[in-house]
């Protein structure tokens, strides 16, 4: 019996390694010579690079870079078993947790790090690069990133404008001339599942700005700002991209990676099947079991639990989800590949009970899972 383990983690609980090992615990209390494949997983936001490295039997890879505001931070990417493959979350050198609530300024911060981990990715030896670009503390429209890469950009004295969102007013032109070279031979992808435009009422400024600290003034000013920043990348880089879905996400540094690295935006959990090869590790599985902290009606839209489960329907594998808690209009995921859902909370309790319980929980519930399954095929 071989059976495949493919679970999100549990936000803010356990790690998708801890819960893909506590689901294999409750399995081989039935099925104790099961060959077990324990494949942890992600969408593409926080905990990418954990499941990744932890998926291919990657190395992790520490870097001081340039945090949102300037300071320095120590930030981690990860380089998957193969070698070539670099995984970076931007978050870890321009997130918004890296900000004090009451620093926060989405007209200062910057992309910088973001840039400064590219670097060392390929400078370390990867040709592929997968970068997750959630939550961001910038507004910059990468302008950051590609500075970091040795993109100038100048304003009408021929100086580099100041880090920012703020900063892109006085720019008056896009100089390549200092790219870093080892961005030629290097495909980008961007875990990305938001269509939001760089500009406009529905861009980067307007819609995730005040969770960055902008007031409803700072979010017309930064939206004034990515628009004249398109201007210029149309007329200095020769490519579009205010208008492009997902040229948005993360204060726009969506656009500004496909504008200076050349990187395609995708959703994020077809990124990460493809990198941990999930199809391949489904061939001859009897059975899925995934899972994520949630699971309601917004799963169906590029969540973990349903990506995992749409590979595995391709392959003939039924799929059981296992979820902290199932929310309002989680049945919607019946009809995207999830064959069973099941709540691991056994009865009413804290947060903190269940946060403390979770890893007997996962095992407990798994292990019911199993005694159902081979009642079944008896």
């Amino acid at each position: 019996m071989r059976i495949l383990i493919a679970p999100d983690s549990f936000k803010e609980c356990l790690s998708a390694a801890d819960v893909a090992s506590s689901m294999a615990d409750g399995v081989k209390r039935i099925a104790p010579d099961a060959e077990i494949l324990e494949v942890p997983m992600a969408d593409g936001g926080e905990g990418t690079v954990d499941a990744l490295v932890q998926a291919t039997g990657g190395t992790f890879h520490r870097k001081t870079v340039r945090g949102p505001l300037g300071d320095p931070v120590e930030a981690t990417y990860g380089l998957l078993g193969n070698g070539r493959t670099a995984v970076i979350e931007m978050a870890a050198a321009s997130g918004l947790m890296l900000v004090p609530p009451d620093q926060r300024d989405p007209l200062a911060a910057s992309t910088f790090g973001t840039g400064e981990l590219i670097q060392a990715a390929v400078e370390r030896g990867a040709i592929h690069l997968i970068v997750g670009i959630g939550g961001s503390a910038t507004n910059d429209g990468g302008a950051g990133m590609a500075q970091a890469l040795g993109y100038s950009l100048l304003d009408a004295d021929g100086n580099e404008i100041p880090p920012g969102g703020a900063g892109l007013e006085h720019l008056a032109r896009i100089d390549p001339s200092g790219v870093f070279p080892g961005l030629a031979d290097v495909m980008i992808e961007v875990a990305c599942d938001v269509t939001n435009p760089l500009t406009g009422p529905t861009g980067a400024s307007a819609t995730y700005g005040p969770q960055k600290g902008a007031t409803p003034e700072m979010v017309a000013t930064l939206d004034g700002c990515l628009k004249h920043f398109a201007e210029r990348i149309r007329a200095d880089v020769g490519i579009d991209v205010e208008h492009v879905p997902g040229a948005g996400a993360a204060g726009g540094l969506g656009g500004g990676l496909m504008a200076f690295t050349g990187a395609t935006l995708r959703r994020g959990i077809d990124l990460v099947i493809e990198a941990v090869d999930l199809a391949g590790k489904a061939e001859g599985a009897e059975l899925c079991l995934t899972g994520e902290g949630a699971i309601d009606h917004s799963s169906q839209f590029g969540k973990t639990a349903v990506g995992v489960a749409a590979c595995c329907k391709r392959k003939s594998v039924p799929v059981i989800a296992l979820a902290g808690a199932l929310k309002p209009g989680v049945e919607a995921v019946l009809d995207h590949g999830i064959d069973a859902y099941f709540s691991i909370t056994p009865r009413p309790g804290t947060l903190a009970d269940a946060y403390a319980e979770a890893k007997e929980r996962l095992a407990n519930t798994a292990e019911q899972v199993m005694r159902l399954y081979v009642v079944a095929k008896r």
